[in-house]
């Protein structure tokens, strides 16, 4: 089983930076795709990034392209979302994931395991 647990959250003002980290625990640690959503309140689950297996394919959402950098570092089981230049509109519960098939895709349906969250709140 694999696990997956957020940290990095918090209250930040609009213009500020985060970091998210993610650390994974289980077994085939390195074959999975990597992936960063959020969700607000009210609204749907949304992609917001992912990387693949290797890291040499990263994928963004417009909503965040160009503001937003996924990385990872599979010698500690980590990904990273480093969160720059953040709006109020940024404000959501954001969650990683791991696809076991390695597609690096934006699409919710392909992930199969799921952290529980760390909440981000970009405010004045």
């Amino acid at each position: 089983q694999l696990q997956l647990v957020e940290s990095g959250g918090g209250l930040v003002q609009p213009g500020g930076s985060l970091r998210l980290s993610c650390v994974f625990s289980g077994r085939s640690l390195d074959v999975y795709t990597r992936g960063w959503f959020r969700q607000a309140p009210g609204k749907e689950r949304e992609a917001i990034s992912c990387i693949n297996s290797r890291g040499d394919k990263t994928v963004y959402a417009d909503s965040v392209k160009g503001r937003f950098t996924i990385s990872r570092d599979n010698a500690k089981n980590t990904v990273y979302l480093q969160m720059n230049s953040l709006i109020p509109e940024d404000t959501a519960v954001y969650y990683c994931a791991a696809d076991s098939l390695d597609l690096a895709t934006l699409n919710i349906h392909d992930y199969d395991y799921w952290g529980q969250g760390t909440q981000v709140t970009v405010s004045s």
